[in-house]
This record gives C-alpha cells, structure tokens and sequence, in this order.
C-alpha cells in the first residue's frame, strides 16, 4: 500500500490529472516525430521506398508487445512504476534516432517508441479515469481521446516546423528530450491513485472473442483496419507521396497534411457525442469510402487540395468508426472479458498499421508509387464496403430476433 506520507507530499489529483495528460501527449508526439524526415533518412541512408515503410512498421512490434505484456501490469504494481518506464522508452527512442548513422538503430528506435506507445495507450488513460471525479469520467476519456491522437498528430507538425530551422536530423529529436523532461518529473510526482497489489509480474494477455460478440468484433475490427491502415499510409508513405508524385519538399507542408489526418481522427473521434450509435459505424465507413475515393483523384491528377481533403475525410470516418466499434465492443463484451477484448481489437488495429503500409511499399517496388497508392485507396474502400455490408445483413437477422423471442409476462 502506499502510505500516506508519500501521498500527502505528492500532486494534488487535478495538477496529477494534468501532468498524466501532458506526459500521454508528449509520448505520442515522439512516435510519429520521424514522419516528415523520412525522406531525409531515405536520401542520407540510400534506403528504398520498402525499408522506409518497414522502418515505420517496427512501432506496431513494439506497440503489441506492450499491449500484450504490460496491459495489465499498472492494476497490480500502481500507474505511476509503469508510466516512467514507457517515457523511458520514449526517451531511449529520441537518443536512438539521434545517434543514427544507418538502418539498425533507426528500427531500434522505432521499436522503443512502440513499446512507449503500448504501455501509455492503456495505462495513461486508466489513469486520467482514475484521477478524474466520478461524474467527470467521461471528460477525462475524451481528454485521453485529445491526447492520444492530438499528440500523434503533432509530432509531425513539430518535426516538419522545426526540421525547417536547421540539422533536420537532430534538432527535433532534442526538442522531443526537452518536452520529456516535465512530463518525467511530474510523473514521478503525481498522485498514485491505485495502490500495488503484488510485485511486478510479466504475463503475456490472452487474446479471444467470447462467441457472443464475434459478430461485433467482426464489423469493429474490419472498420479498424481500414481506418488505422489510412493512418499508416499518411505517416509511412504519405511524405513519398508529396515528394515524388506532387514535388512537395518541404518538411512542414509534410508535417502539416499529416497533422490535419490526425486532428481530423480526433474530431470523429469527439463527434460520437452527438452522432448516435447505430449510425456512426456506418456513417464512418463510409466517409473512409469517400476519402479514398477523393485520394483517388489527388493521386490520380498529381493535386495537393484533393489528397489533403481526401485524408481529412477518411481521418474523421476512421476517427467515428473506431471510437464506435470500440464503444459497441465494450457494451456487449461479458464484463470479466472487457480487457481481452479490446486488447484484442487493439491488436487488430496495430497490425493494420503495419502490415498494408510494408505492402504499399513492396507493390511501389514492383508498379510505382502512384499505382500502389491507388490499389492501397481501393482496398480501403472494399473493408469499408465490407463492413457496410455485414452491417445491413445483421438488421434483418436483429429484426427477426426480435419478433421470434417470446413475449415478457407482465408484471
């Protein structure tokens, strides 16, 4: 237990709430800071369109490696032992980035961010929950829903803004160190809301979907895909995509079309408040259908505006059905089996970061650039389709259900 003369010389629970969602911010601003230096990294390094996009994809390893093993850790050794550690690795990750002078510490560094990224993407937000009052619970999850992608989104606007002023390679990795140092002191001295239980014991998290809520997780997770692959094509090949298809150099015209996908996820994200449940699911697919297909026409006629809004549209529709699906599984999932779960649906959605964005960079080895952006903007739009489909066969078989189940005796 934590005894209460540590507690009394800690931070109150709102600065503590505001120093945990400032720490979530900053660690999630150093996963995406490389995005508007691959170029940079590809031109100094003489690496291939392939190895930039596998040097992004290393993150999602780290990032499900944490989910899997440290999930569950902060419940029985307390939030804050497992929050230092992931700025560690953040940290570790700047320095990696800074020493670089080839391939092996880059994926290095990539991995470490991942592992920073899974540890803060459970952890931190439990911990907003906790330190919030319980009627303002649900501000503090739209707060680690701001941070979250807030931060993912200002990592490359930072990179791209601050790369400009000179040594691209080094100076925002060292403004990433100085935006660390706070956040680490005031995580270590914020207040603990959950007391350890038992040493720290690494288990690996099993992943399963009860039968009951397959369906769900079916469509959630198809919709996830779509939409977290969409974010991993603007932060892995998007920069490519300025570069060689529309001659955009500048790094922070990279950093802010990136920006503007993640702030777009943001508000979808926030716009479940007031769009209702059974609509916002399909309502996202769709909009990922129409940002493709507005991508499309970017890629296609070599114009910025329409691959810019094409982004914006598709980041609210993976915004509105992510945090939909999410919210569907969390409803219908057995309450012992909430966190299997949605570990589960997370690892569905950091897969699909990775594995289509390598993809997109072996079809751009074989077709070109601008052919493997439009297959990829294809394949999006089907999972989405597909999606929108299940959604309108699972209607009728609801509707049947329903006038088939016996009548409830009245009271």
């Amino acid at each position: 237990m934590i005894s209460p003369s540590k507690t009394e010389r800690r931070l109150g629970r709102r600065a503590s709430f505001a120093v945990a969602a400032y720490a979530f911010a900053v660690t999630m601003l150093g996963t995406t800071l490389p995005t508007p230096l691959y170029g940079l990294y590809r031109d100094e390094f003489g690496f291939s369109e392939l190895m930039i996009t596998v040097i992004f994809a290393t993150y999602a390893a780290g990032v499900i490696a944490a989910l899997l093993l440290l999930g569950r850790l902060s419940d029985e050794v307390g939030r804050r032992r497992v929050l230092l550690p992931g700025l560690a690795f953040s940290a570790l990750s700047a320095v990696a980035f800074l020493l670089a002078q080839g391939l092996s510490p880059l994926l290095v560094g990539r991995i470490l961010s991942g592992l920073s990224a899974g540890i803060f993407t459970g952890t931190a937000t439990a911990t907003l929950v906790d330190l919030a009052a319980p009627e303002a619970r649900g501000r503090a999850t739209l707060v680690a829903t701001v941070a979250n992608m807030g931060g993912l989104g200002c990592g490359p606007l930072l990179a791209g803004l601050v790369s400009e002023a000179g040594s691209p390679l080094r100076l925002p990795f060292w403004v990433d160190l100085a935006l660390l140092v706070p956040a680490a002191v005031g995580v270590w001295a914020m207040h603990e809301p959950v007391a350890a239980r038992r040493p720290a014991r690494l288990r690996p998290q099993a992943l399963h979907v009860p039968s009951e809520v397959r369906a769900t997780f079916a469509r959630a997770a198809l919709a996830g895909f779509a939409g977290f692959a969409v974010l991993g094509l603007f932060t892995a090949v998007g920069p490519a995509f300025l570069a060689s298809i529309l001659g955009i150099t500048s790094r922070a015209t990279i950093g802010l079309v990136a920006f503007s996908v993640f702030a777009a996820s943001t508000a979808g994200q926030l716009a479940l408040e007031r769009v209702p449940g059974r609509v916002a699911l399909p309502a996202g697919c769709a909009l990922l259908i129409a940002g493709m297909g507005v991508l499309v026409v970017g890629l296609a006629a070599s114009s910025l505006a329409p691959l810019l809004v094409g982004g914006v549209i598709a980041g609210f529709g993976q915004g509105l059905s992510f945090r939909a699906g999410l919210t569907a599984l969390n409803a219908e999932s057995p309450a012992e089996r909430r966190a299997e779960v949605a570990s589960s649906f997370f690892v569905v959605a950091y897969v699909a970061i990775s594995i289509p964005v390598v993809g997109e960079g072996v079809l751009a080895e074989v077709v070109g650039l601008r052919t493997a952006g439009l297959v990829f903007a294809g394949v999006v739009a089907a999972l989405s389709a597909a999606v929108l489909v299940l959604l309108a066969r699972s209607r009728p078989a609801a509707a049947v259900a329903r006038t088939s189940s016996p009548p409830r005796a009245r009271a």
